[in-house]
Formats: C-alpha cells, structure tokens, sequence
C-alpha cells in the first residue's frame, strides 16, 4: 500500500492528535490492576511449573506457553512504561519498566531510547537500524557479495530469526553495551544495571528451588517468549501491502496508518499481548494505554478501514524479505532473481 491509498478521508496529523488525546489519559487503579494481577498470575504459574516436574517435564513444558504469553503481557506493560502511558508518573514509570526488564532480559532505559527512534523512523528508507527488523531493498541485495547476499539470507530465514537470532538478541545482544553510543549514558548503565539484576534474580531462583530445576522450568518460558515477541514485532512492520519511502516523501501519520500492522488476534491472545495488534493505532499515538487502544479503535471508523491480518494470513509474511522500489512492495528473495545486477550472479 502506498501513500494516501487508505480508504476514506485521511486526517491532518494536527487532526489526529486532537481525535486521539481523548484515548490518552492512563487510569492508575487500571494500570495497577493489569501489572498485580498479570504479575501474580506468572508466579503462580511459576510455581506450578515447578511442582509439574515431579510429574512430567512434557507438562512443564505445557505450562510453559502460557507462562511465556504472561511474560510477553509483562514486556507490554514495560513497552507501556516506556511510551509514559501507563503511569502519569515518569518516575514510577522508569521504577517499574526497570524491574519489568529483569525478567523480561531487555534493559528498559536502553530499550526506550531505542524503542523511541523506531517510532520516529519506521518506514523510513533512510533511517533503518534502530529498533527494525533488517531489510534491504532489491537493488541493495544484488549490490552484496555472494558473501553478503548468503549473511542476509541466513539472517531472515525464520529458523534464525525467531529462534537462533531471538535467543541470540536477548540473551547476547541486550547484555552488551558494545555499539551503543558513549553518549547514552543513561542507556548504558542501563544495561549494566540489568545484568546485575539479572545476575542476583538468577542466583536468588537457583539457591530457592536448586540450579538444574530453576534452568528447567525459566529456560522454556524465555525461549517461548522470545521467539514469540520477534515474531509479533516482526508482524507488525513486515505485512503487505506496507509502506516505506525515502526520508523527504517519508511521513509519520501515513507510516503509521499504511505501515503498521492491524493484527486482529482471537480474544484471548489480544489480552496476553495487551492489545498490540491494534499497531497502526498504536503508532498513530503511542501515549494510548494498552487497555484503551481498543476504544480508540472503535471510535474512529478510519482506523478499521486498514489492511487486517489474521494468525493464518500473517503467515504469508514469513516469505517477505526485500523492498521493491520500483513495485512499492515487499516481496520474496525469488523476485529478485530477475535483477541481477550482472548475468551469471544468482539471488
């Protein structure tokens, strides 16, 4: 989908922000309630996990899906945290974000900082790197080295994007400060803070329930968890018809709109990831609360007239990889075969 193909009238961003801020103002008993009772629902789980061992790992390992969808709901409150729209406090929202990055392996502060400059770029051409999903433009891809078309191909395939890269990306990749600017500070030590966490919350579950039992019953729930979040982030930016263009035509409320998924999730699984399917909503104003995001949605007819996935139709997904310019869409690596940028190179 390009720019201004959205079906009826397209709202001014002026427009937007007024029809939006009525959905904006977080509700602290509301806020209060989803994180107590979401938090003592993953102890319990927790707990019940543990005590299936001595019955069958096979339903410890049921339980760990469930488990890992409350750990998920957690992030969306951290996420929430973030944006300042789950408390009206910024202190309470950094206190509670930090400790929610323990358990969710993601340094919240870093995180945030990141997280903001996807907001502020996605869809943008020429500002990719923070917070997306790598993709390359066709004529990117065929200017690689044999070499450098095999790395991306690796890369987007999705047994090393949702398995090898997800562990690879919380575990490694969010315990580092190495290729984060000297600048951020605040992000560092962020990093570094929750590594020391992490390490104490660890060593504290291991010296509770034995080492080998601790690793049996997290390990599952955090791999699930991770696996499952990259691909709802991934969903979220890589459907088509999307939108991208270069900086200068690049504009915020039609990033939002056209390339912002709405994933339209049973139930059940809109209240573990806290509504998040409702993207496009979600970008178009990030102060919503995850719990009025589906006001806002209801509210505004425009905001339902956008391309809806579903958990069978986004699997058609997993085969995008590279942006076609001159198509104005994403497509699969066997499109690019027929641009090669030299007879004999294959895609």
């Amino acid at each position: 989908m390009t720019s201004g193909t959205l079906p009826g009238p397209q709202r001014a961003a002026a427009e937007w922000s007024s029809a939006l801020a009525a959905h904006r103002e977080p509700s602290l008993t509301r806020s209060l309630w989803q994180l107590l009772s979401t938090f003592s629902l993953f102890v319990a789980g927790w707990v019940l996990m543990y005590r299936s061992l001595s019955v069958s790992y096979a339903l410890t390992l049921l339980l760990a899906i469930p488990e890992a969808l409350l750990l998920i709901r957690l992030f969306i409150f951290q996420h929430d945290c973030g944006h300042g729209s789950f408390f009206t406090s910024k202190r309470l929202a950094d206190v509670v974000g930090s400790i929610l990055g323990v358990l969710t392996l993601t340094p919240y502060h870093y995180w945030k900082k990141t997280h903001a400059i996807h907001h502020a770029t996605s869809g943008d051409l020429d500002h990719r790197g923070f917070g997306d999903i790598d993709t390359l433009t066709i004529d990117e891809y065929l200017a690689l080295s044999r070499w450098g078309r095999f790395k991306y191909r690796v890369y987007r395939h999705p047994l090393v994007l949702f398995g090898i890269g997800a562990v690879l990306h919380f575990f490694v990749r969010h315990r580092l400060t190495v290729g984060v600017p000297r600048g951020w500070t605040r992000e560092r030590r962020s990093i570094l803070y929750t590594n020391a966490a992490l390490v104490l919350a660890v060593l504290a579950g291991m010296a509770a329930v034995g080492p080998v039992p601790f690793l049996m019953v997290q390990l599952p729930i955090t791999l699930i968890s991770c696996s499952t979040g990259v691909w709802l982030f991934y969903v979220q930016h890589q459907f088509e018809p999307t939108y991208w263009e270069h900086a200068d035509r690049w504009r915020y409320h039609e990033a939002a709109l056209e390339g912002s998924s709405y994933y339209d999730l049973p139930p059940v699984l809109r209240w573990f990831t806290g509504n998040i399917g409702l993207h496009h909503v979600h970008h178009l104003n990030a102060r919503i609360p995850n719990y009025r995001l589906q006001e806002a949605f209801a509210a505004h007819p425009e905001l339902q007239r956008v391309t809806r996935l579903t958990l069978r139709s986004s699997l058609k997904c997993l085969s995008l990889a590279l942006w076609d310019e001159r198509a104005q869409r994403l497509v699969a690596f066997r499109e690019a075969r027929g641009r090669m940028a030299q007879p004999g190179q294959t895609a």
